[in-house]
């Protein structure tokens, strides 16, 4: 397989230093990409910059991951307007040992392989190297003048920054040129990838490398991912979609990728897949033919869900679904455990109810009109039982007084009523 060309009909080659593909086709390449440490789980932004080291990989090439545990001290300026919190090396390296075990799902570290990937932290050279030691053996190689004219640098000192740029960000292009630097000298690579808004950096650590030692070394980046309306790729309202199903549930996570537009799920299933050129373009031929079923939508939902979770996940991820929107029965809801429910049902209506009254016993009619004001009064709601329009955790109520119990409680903890097609009520007792 030819790694350049797999990124470019994929969408995922933005720029590439001249020389990049000629060296690729001669040799195994040693590449890496740097990911920050600021939090103890990987989002789904970062997800394209680890395809392309799967990629890499299964391109007969050697990956590195780069956890940026001296460089996440600091933060980097490219495309922030702020400076970021810095964290202490307990947190960073909590952080490092969760990112790496979500990095095994994509990437082959264990294999005898003589590519195998290898997590590497930045922390581990520059935690020993003193300042005056830096600055005589780094610092001196690469001039403000070029620094300046970084784009990163600009926009910060253009007004995009409220405070400006600080010093230790000022530094950061010269600490990244460093770590491209050391793996060249150490791990013999050859190659820094990324997205592009890390150009400026990448280049920088080019130029390091050949003004200490002259040697030649190359870069890549991926476009920055965006929504086709120009909004924000992987936000939501609730902030980002992670991988860890702690920040982001499996049932979330598969609904993001659902939920995106046409558009988009013909860009995004060739940047977040690992589906053939031959099967994505008869997958977008009978999704452009029938758009309604959403075709491309569930197979990117799928595979991104089986990828970075499991395929348990994802079977429960789509049976949850069914239960909001499908005919789901009884079983299936109370097979979801609690935050997977919690989730399916987030945004409807939520009233507590007396537990010990559930203990007791207490009729339908008045635990949905006294206790929760599902119905606006008896009369309403025994209509609606009539026509057989309520629902208890997905069984028709067959009478409107049914005497309800703790028995019928979902976790020992909740009561799903539904009144009609669409509109569900959350019950919890307390």
């Amino acid at each position: 397989m030819n790694f350049v060309e797999e990124l470019r009909w994929r969408g995922m080659l933005h720029t590439m230093m001249p020389g990049t593909e000629e060296l690729l086709s001669k040799e195994q390449v040693t590449a890496y990409v740097g990911i920050d440490p600021t939090a103890d789980s990987l989002h789904i932004g970062h997800l394209c910059g680890v395809m392309m080291l799967r990629h890499f990989q299964r391109c007969g090439h050697k990956p590195l991951a780069l956890v940026g545990g001296a460089t996440g001290m600091i933060g980097d300026p490219s495309g922030k307007s702020q400076e970021r919190n810095l964290l202490d090396e307990e947190t960073l390296r909590h952080n490092v040992a969760c990112i790496k075990a979500q990095l095994a799902k994509f990437l082959d570290f264990e294999s005898e392989a003589d590519n195998k990937a290898e997590l590497v932290n930045n922390y581990d050279w520059m935690k020993d190297f003193t300042f005056l030691d830096f600055a005589r053996e780094v610092g001196k190689h690469i001039t403000v003048n070029y620094m300046m004219a970084k784009d990163s640098v600009q926009k910060r000192l253009n007004g995009e920054a409220r405070d400006g740029l600080s010093f230790t960000e000022f530094t950061y292009q010269l600490l990244q040129g460093y770590d491209f630097l050391y793996l060249y000298e150490h791990k013999n690579c050859k190659l820094q990838m990324g997205g592009s808004d890390q150009w400026g950096n990448i280049t920088t650590g080019a130029e390091l490398i050949r003004r200490t030692n002259g040697g030649e070394v190359f870069a890549l980046t991926c476009p920055l991912i965006t929504k086709a309306d120009g909004g924000k790729f992987g936000k939501t309202e609730s902030g980002n979609v992670w991988l860890d199903p702690r920040y982001t549930s499996p049932y979330k996570f598969y609904q993001f990728w659902l939920n995106v537009s046409d558009a988009d799920a013909e860009r995004y299933i060739k940047i977040f897949t690992m589906i053939s050129k031959e099967e994505i373009e008869a997958l977008i031929a009978e999704h452009r033919e029938a758009p309604h079923l959403r075709i491309l939508q569930k197979r990117l939902a799928k595979e991104v869900t089986i990828l970075v979770h499991s395929e348990a996940d994802y079977n429960a991820a789509v049976e949850a679904s069914g239960i909001l929107f499908g005919n789901a029965t009884s079983e299936a809801l109370k097979r979801l455990d609690e935050p997977t429910l919690l989730a399916v049902f987030e945004g409807v209506p939520q009233y507590e109810v007396s537990r010990e009254a559930l203990n007791a016993g207490v009729k339908a009619v008045d635990l949905f009109t006294e206790q929760a004001a599902v119905f606006a009064s008896k009369g309403e709601m025994r209509k609606l039982v009539q026509g057989g329009g309520v629902s208890l955790n997905k069984e028709k109520l067959t009478a409107f007084d049914q005497t309800v119990t703790a028995a019928d409680l979902l976790d020992d903890k909740y009561l799903l009523v539904q009144r009609g097609k669409k509109n569900y009520y959350l019950l919890i007792a307390k």
